[in-house]
């Protein structure tokens, strides 16, 4: 049994319809979600920025929870996060 040309052009044809179609239904990349430092909730070494005097940037906290310390965390989670020394905070802690 042969196929025509006309018959291969209209299943090509469907084909890409059908996938057009399928790629109208993908969702869009989800953006990445907002950032907001977090103090309080670093361990030693983990900081990613600012830890207090003495120190240079990211990875250099001493100590961990370092309240001069941050993270960078999904936005509106920092103050449920909890270590054992309290919650975290959106700014310094003493």
């Amino acid at each position: 049994m042969s196929v025509s040309r006309s018959g291969l052009a209209i299943a090509a044809a469907l084909s890409l319809a059908a996938g057009a179609a399928a790629a109208d239904t993908k969702k869009p990349a989800k953006a990445p979600a907002a950032k907001e430092a977090c103090y309080g909730i670093a361990k030693a070494g983990q900081n990613d920025c600012k830890a207090g005097p003495g120190t240079s940037c990211a990875g250099s906290s001493k100590v961990d929870y370092d309240g001069k310390a941050f993270k960078l965390v999904d936005k509106g989670t920092c103050v449920t996060i909890k270590t054992p020394k309290g919650n975290g905070s959106l700014t310094p802690k003493a």
